[in-house]
């Protein structure tokens, strides 16, 4: 069962969700796509984030590959350095997927370009301009010796705006706002 953290309160986390693994990631936001970042790999990704829950579908594509479907659930709990909280995914199938997709909710579109060890996404649509990079970790250890990369502008790893869950609500004048604070101009 997971308890609500305190002020200066470690959550207690006892037993962790049965098929959930710890998500530990960091997360920083950039003003543009670095120009000297060696692209290893390319994934369009569509995002479903579905009213009232915190279930997303997934739609994952890539040059000659097929099509990849996933059910994830967030369950957020805040621990210590990077940990945002538990995830599960499920795999789905192209019929699954459509089905699911019905569901009320909101759509994000982005572009992830995979630089060694981060991920770095390029948004579509009402967040266009929005760059973010992040990189999933093992341990918060490692998550703790990870060094800021010299194109961030700044962690945004616990600034809830700049999470999937909040930026499909986010109008276009409130990222604009958002990235206005850190000398980002869109």
């Amino acid at each position: 069962m997971l308890r609500p953290a305190t002020d200066g309160d470690n959550v207690n986390m006892s037993p962790p969700p049965k098929y959930a693994r710890v998500e530990r990631e960091r997360r920083f936001l950039l003003d543009r796509f670095p120009n000297t970042a060696g692209v290893l790999r390319i994934r369009r990704i569509a995002d479903h984030y579905i009213d009232g829950t915190s279930l997303r579908l997934r739609k994952q594509t890539e040059d000659n590959r097929p099509a990849v479907y996933k059910l994830t659930q967030k369950v957020v709990a805040p621990g210590l350095g990077a940990q945002q909280g538990f995830i599960t995914n499920m795999y789905l199938d192209e019929n699954e997927f459509r089905i699911l997709t019905q569901l009320p909710g909101g759509q994000i579109v982005k572009t992830r370009h995979s630089v060694a060890p981060f991920g770095i996404d390029v948004f579509e649509g009402e967040l266009q301009g929005l760059v973010l990079a992040e990189v999933e970790f093992d341990s918060t250890s490692d998550a703790d010796a990870l060094r800021v990369p010299p194109f961030a502008v700044r962690e945004v790893s616990t600034d809830q705006r700049f999470t999937g869950g909040r930026l499909v609500r986010a109008s276009r004048e409130e990222l604009r706002a958002w990235l206005w604070e850190s000398g980002i101009r869109i």
